[in-house]
């Protein structure tokens, strides 16, 4: 039985370092063969010469279309001494917090591998990103009473004040929401609560997943090239061999049972994203 090759998510020290994880069997390697469909549309292939790093990874130039989290397959070619790396077009482009994505991606390294403004509301938002519990889909949960040790806006009254103002901002922006979650046996947050568990105030956060445009459609075709708008719930289909969160599925019954959906199940690879509004 043919063994399927690994995938890697893209992390950003990969992309910053232009170097992809691959597995040991690949140090005798020659050549690199990168095959890549242009915004998930026009195919390309280049070659490289395999120059293989001490920890485990080897050089490549990746193409500007070509972001964090996008999921690289890995096939060993022995008899050639070549790597050869693989990228898997999106059936449709999606817009990730406004970053286009044209290829298959992992969901938890681009929430997990966040790059912050230089800001109060950046610090924030990084907090509940990179230490807060990751799902899935990508959102993420974080106890609002950890952000004075996660957030490092200082402490005391002035610490305090700018806290609560780059909070505010965040909730006003869309950004994050604040929800009652809880704590598991572990300290790990969890969201819904847990049965009969103390109810936490927490921080939510969840991606804004919009439709995107190839570049060489017109922008104003582009269904995300808006401004300040409330996006409205609605059902997505998930990447292949992923499920919905048990976030997604409460928020999905509280659809029901608010009249917004018919009472059906999600369909087997399809999850529920939250009514939510955006700037930008």
């Amino acid at each position: 039985m043919k063994t399927a090759s690994p995938r890697y998510a893209l992390r950003r020290a990969d992309l910053d370092g232009a170097a992809c994880p691959v597995p040991p069997e690949c140090a005798g390697a020659a050549t690199v063969l990168l095959d890549h469909r242009a915004h998930g549309a026009t195919p390309t292939r280049q070659v490289f010469d395999a120059e293989l790093e001490e920890d485990g990874r080897v050089g490549i130039a990746w193409p500007e279309d070509v972001h964090v989290g996008v999921l690289v397959a890995v096939t060993w070619q022995p008899a050639r001494r070549q790597i050869v790396l693989r990228t898997v077009p999106l059936d449709e482009p999606l817009k990730v917090d406004g970053v286009a994505y044209f290829h298959e991606y992992d969901p938890l390294t681009v929430t997990h591998e966040f790059r912050p403004a230089n800001s109060n509301r950046g610090k924030v938002l990084d907090a509940v990103r990179k230490y807060g519990r990751v799902f899935e889909d990508g959102s993420a949960v974080f106890p609002e009473g950890d952000l004075v040790r996660r957030a490092g806006l200082g402490k005391g009254a002035r610490g305090t004040f700018l806290l609560r103002n780059a909070v505010e901002q965040l909730i006003r922006e869309g950004y994050v929401t604040r929800v009652a979650g809880s704590l598991d046996a572990g300290g790990q947050p969890s969201f819904p609560p847990g049965d009969g568990s103390e109810a936490v105030p927490m921080l939510f956060y969840a991606p804004l997943i919009e439709p995107a445009a190839r570049p060489d459609e017109p922008a104003e075709h582009d269904p995300s090239n808006r401004h300040e708008h409330w996006v409205a719930g609605f059902i997505r289909k998930l990447q292949p061999g992923t499920r919905p969160s048990p976030r997604a599925l409460a928020l999905h019954r509280q659809a029901i049972d608010n009249g917004q959906f018919p009472d059906e199940p999600l369909a087997p690879g399809f999850t529920f994203v939250k009514k939510h509004h955006r700037n930008g």
